[in-house]
């Protein structure tokens, strides 16, 4: 069987047994922040298994991509090395919430491997958990009879809580697993023979792990049984493959042999010709698949977070490339490979295929010119470890080219051998732990907070809001919640903050990047709460932050809810014309523009999306025609409901990593826009009177905003610009249509004066015999420093020439104050650098004003902010001078004594 036939089959086989179908979530888990990426097939169930949400199946069946390459699951280091560990990988599961428990997940698991997949039943052995004191719980007797169904009872082995008890977190459901593991032979592994379930080798694999989630553990460690245990197991695709097709590493299936075989190809090398190659072959393979997966998903290499995992995996695979022997860019054509051979089964990956390709391509331009500034650090730094007599390349300098230019310590070990020396891996291992733990400090999961306890036990009761804000703007309601100060309570009076609960409202709870509705809420005895925000934590709840004015609130009152009409109005012109924003830009600058992220509000929109350079002038200009010719065509907006993924195919647009259920509303503008959206829109387009864009500017690798206003907004900015305008025309005396000529004028004008004062000052500051009569002299040595009344740094130079020729011999050091800061010139006569390096000495004189400097040895230049330090550098200057002179005076008569003893 394929792997795509292993994978379908899975899933029909569970589906056939009343599981739904789930699609995969991204890898990018927006409702988690705890996590860095989707390691498992659990997380988008995370909440179900909480109880925190329900769904409108109590079964369901994944094949779920996965990510393990940075935070706590990391197998970053450890991939090309093994025939298992992978950057990306996939993961098949069933789940029960609260139906079925250990009896059906173990038949049925029993059942898909030895007569779907043919496995050989006398080759599969069975783990289960062998109890633990600590924690209450005894052999897990209800496995293993249920097991001894199938198998022997001496191939159910009992393993410790390590092994074979799993959790979600500290505090949460949690239970025993009982893993499925296939011998794959004495020619597989170790060969020892005491070799068995515990050993580390790969003839005893593990193929799927049962977890049996039936206790809640709280804070204080204690198990309390679950009232509707659940099961959720994992089956890696990589190694039923492996095993299915009758190979030993998982590199040697279907899954990654189109990749092996391009990169045989393009680098002339065989695969299981070389060990060494064939690290660097896997390595390649594996990290194309997690790019392009990571792309697709909306993630862009960065400096930090998932962004610095991503471009650490890419430079990684780049580097092994260069290994090989490849010098060419090549590895687009691997990440495309990895498309065509998993596009069928996620489709999200041909749909960006242009764009992944893209963002590779650049990554790949950027990686040869750091490369060759990393080799030439390691280079310099080899160099001055010989001249020190040091036997080895520091730990920090390691870590740089690992963590900054992407080299493997490997191959730093292997350049500093040639070299005679070794490598500070102590060093390097504390670095690393350091950055480790800056890491977790700086992460802030996924960018959402944790639900709030309040919230949870909302959906515990089953409290809903129904959102009935498309069509209406008013609505009376009961309040079913109402919470104080993080507590829930029956009632609230004037001046208190409150968010309230009602059965129904017309409040657009922030989500999508819309921001939320703010109103009021009334009733007809005084009550008056003015609403200042509406939060959507998850679907069915719709929250109203606000300050009661006026009377009191209590449960199961009768209020009138009203949207603030001024603002709805505003927010849903803004959000229309992200859409026509979105459908200009894929039209002028092509369909690799996705939208990145997204921000509504009642008098602005910002607007996120991937492309890869600053706009010009004439593509905002066009995108700005477009959609103004848009609006003017007055096309209807049309919004329907319809099944997420049948949404899709017709072609609607989603937003990266945004979250939608089962069903999806899709908004089509014409035949222009067509987008999966649950947000509020105009009418027509023709409402939104005109667009204007602010700016653009680029926030991310790959990543540019626009910022831009529409209707009244859009009209008031054209006004205040062509007041402006007006305000300057009459400043120069021109009429605004001739302003500019005017001004151009005038500036050559004034570059003109600049000019000629600062020729003036200089004369006047060179041509007085007086400030010669500064130069002091040190020890055999002139110098002359000197505030001469001019700071343009040009002007310093010149004057600084006039001088040191003047004086034939000495140094020369002028300063003054240029744009706020500290401006200065060190000049030295070419008979003293090589004592007075004016490089050095201006870096130790720049950080006396806060700043920074340097040049070359005969001259150099430096400033900061710390204007007021310019005379206590000028000192410093002396000083230096003097004890230079000084210690050389003494190492001379020390020289005169020694000769005549």
């Amino acid at each position: 069987m394929t792997s795509h036939e292993i994978r379908s089959a899975f899933l029909k086989y569970f589906e056939e047994r009343n599981h739904q179908i789930v699609p995969s979530s991204p890898l990018v888990p927006y409702d988690d922040p705890t996590l860095l990426f989707t390691n498992a097939g659990m997380v988008q169930f995370k909440r179900v298994f909480l109880q925190e949400e329900e769904r409108p199946y109590t079964r369901a069946v994944s094949s779920q991509k996965c990510v393990r390459a940075g935070g706590k699951h990391n197998d970053l280091e450890n991939v090309g090395h093994t025939a298992r560990h992978h950057t990306f990988f996939e993961m098949l599961g069933n789940f029960s919430f609260g139906e079925y428990f250990k009896e059906g997940a173990i038949e049925m698991g029993w059942d898909f491997l030895t007569r779907v997949l043919g496995l050989p039943k006398d080759r599969l052995w069975i783990t289960i958990h062998e109890g633990d004191s600590e924690i209450g719980l005894g052999l897990d007797e209800e496995a293993r009879k249920i097991w001894q169904n199938f198998v022997p009872a001496d191939r159910i082995k009992a393993f410790s809580t390590k092994d074979n008890f799993w959790s979600m977190g500290d505090i949460g459901p949690c239970g025993p697993c009982s893993e499925i593991v296939i011998d794959q032979g004495e020619n597989v592994g170790c060969g020892r023979p005491e070799c068995g379930l515990d050993c580390e080798c790969d003839r005893f694999l593990e193929l799927w792990n049962l977890v049996f989630m039936q206790y809640n553990r709280d804070a204080d460690g204690e198990l309390t049984p679950l009232p509707k245990p659940s099961i959720d197991t994992g089956l890696g695709l990589e190694r039923i493959s492996a095993v299915v097709q009758g190979v030993i590493s998982n590199y040697d299936t279907d899954l990654f042999r189109p990749m092996i075989h391009h990169i045989e190809k393009v680098a002339s090398k065989r695969y299981g010709d070389n060990d060494k190659d064939d690290i660097s072959i896997r390595v390649i393979a594996d990290h194309a698949r997690a790019s392009a997966f990571l792309i697709a998903d909306g993630v862009l290499p960065e400096k930090e977070g998932r962004g610095y995992v991503l471009r650490r995996i890419m430079r990684r695979a780049l580097r092994h490339g260069r290994k090989l022997g490849i010098d060419a860019a090549f590895f687009s054509d691997v990440v495309d490979e990895v498309i065509d051979t998993m596009d069928e089964a996620y489709p999200e990956l041909n749909e960006h295929r242009n764009f992944v390709r893209r963002v590779v391509s650049k990554e790949e331009e950027g990686f040869s010119d750091t490369l060759t500034r990393g080799l030439d650090l390691l280079r310099d730094e080899v160099a001055g470890v010989k001249k020190k007599g040091a036997n080895a390349l520091p730990g920090a300098v390691v870590f740089k080219l690992y963590d900054t230019y992407g080299f493997p310590v490997d191959l730093i070990e292997d350049v500093v051998e040639e070299e005679g020396i070794g490598v500070d891996l102590h060093g390097f291992d504390q670095a690393m732990g350091i950055q480790r733990q800056k890491a977790r400090e700086a992460w802030r999961g996924s960018g959402e907070e944790d639900l709030k306890e309040e919230f949870k036990k909302l959906l515990t009761d089953r409290i809903e809001t129904a959102f009935v804000g498309y069509h209406a703007l008013e609505r009376q309601s009961t309040v079913i919640r109402i919470i104080r100060n993080g507590a829930f309570v029956n009632q609230a009076s004037q001046g208190d903050d409150v968010e309230i609960l009602t059965q129904e409202t017309p409040f657009y709870g922030e989500t999508g990047g819309q921001v939320g509705d703010t109103g009021t809420i009334t009733a007809d005895d005084g009550l008056h709460i003015e609403v200042s925000n509406t939060l959507r934590p998850i679907p069915q709840l719709l929250i109203h932050l606000g300050k009661v004015k006026n009377g009191k609130v209590e449960l199961g009152k009768r209020v009138l809810l009203s949207v603030n009409l001024e603002e709805r109005g505003s927010t849903v012109l803004n959000h229309t014309g992200t859409h026509l924003l979105h459908g200009a830009l894929r039209e002028i600058l092509g369909d690799h523009v996705k939208q990145a992220g997204s921000l509504v509000a009642p008098h602005r929109l910002r607007f996120d999306f991937t492309h890869f350079s600053a706009m010009t002038e004439e593509e905002l200009h066009r995108i700005e025609d477009l959609v103004n010719h848009r609006i003017r065509e007055n096309i209807p907006l049309e919004t329907s409901v319809m099944a997420t993924e049948d949404a899709r195919k017709s072609g609607a647009m989603a937003l990266f990593g945004e979250k939608y259920g089962d069903n999806a509303r899709v908004v089509t503008i014409g035949d222009f826009s067509k987008e999966l959206c649950g947000g509020t829109h105009s009418n027509r387009t023709g409402d939104l009177g005109l667009f204007k864009i602010l700016s653009e500017t680029g926030i991310a690798a790959g990543v540019r905003r626009i910022e831009a206003l529409t209707g009244a907004d859009a009209l008031n900015s054209v006004r205040r610009q062509e007041q402006t305008l007006r305000k300057v025309a009459t400043m120069v005396r021109s009429s605004p249509e001739e302003v500019e000529e005017k001004l151009e004028k005038i500036m050559t004008q004034v570059k003109r004066l600049e000019r000629e004062i600062e020729s003036l000052k200089t004369r006047m500051a060179t041509g007085g015999s007086d400030l010669m009569e500064q130069v002091r002299e040190i020890g055999g040595i002139r110098v002359l420093a000197i505030r001469p009344g001019v700071g343009e740094p040009r002007s310093l130079r010149e004057i600084g020439d006039r001088f040191k020729e003047r004086m034939g011999s000495g140094i020369v050091f002028l300063a003054g104050e240029h744009r706020n800061r500290a401006a200065m010139i060190l000049m030295v006569t070419k008979d003293l650098s090589d004592r007075f390096n004016a490089n050095k000495i201006m870096k130790a004189l720049a950080a006396k004003v806060g700043g920074t400097g340097g040049g070359r040895p005969d001259m150099a230049q430096g400033g900061g902010p710390r204007r007021e330090g310019i005379d206590e550098v000028i000192t410093e200057l002396y000083g230096m001078v003097e004890k230079k002179a000084a210690k050389e005076g003494a190492k001379q008569k020390s020289g005169v004594r020694s000769q005549n003893e």
